[in-house]
């Protein structure tokens, strides 16, 4: 089963363009080993605290988080399920506020040697 760690390319939301989405820097969300995580999109940063399960025999990543929006205190939920084709789709809502669905693609990194 593929794991959900790493960092994932905000490809898509339902709420925001591509160019609203990666306004600061390319959008992207990041799972880490230790059950945490971080997200960043728009101007909204965003650390998060997380739990995986299966649905359906696809692994999901359930979580809360809180951060920051332009200087102000953000928090809310979301989660985050893998896919077959290897790419991640979920949603993530602000407490009290907007809420959207998302697609994310794997970032993959070069190997490197030295």
């Amino acid at each position: 089963m593929r794991r959900l760690t790493g960092r994932w390319r905000i490809v898509e939301m339902d709420l925001w363009d591509r160019d609203a989405i990666d306004l600061v820097e390319p959008g992207f969300i990041e799972f880490t080993r230790d059950g945490t995580g971080q997200f960043g999109f728009i101007a909204v940063r965003g650390s998060m605290d997380c739990r995986t399960t299966e649905r359906n025999g696809h692994p999901v990543v359930e979580f809360s988080w809180i951060g920051d929006d332009e200087g102000d205190e953000v928090s809310g939920r979301g989660w985050a399920a893998l896919h077959e084709d290897g790419t991640l789709a979920g949603h993530l809502f602000f407490h009290m506020g907007d809420d959207s669905g998302f697609r994310a693609d794997p970032i993959v990194r070069a190997n490197r040697q030295g």
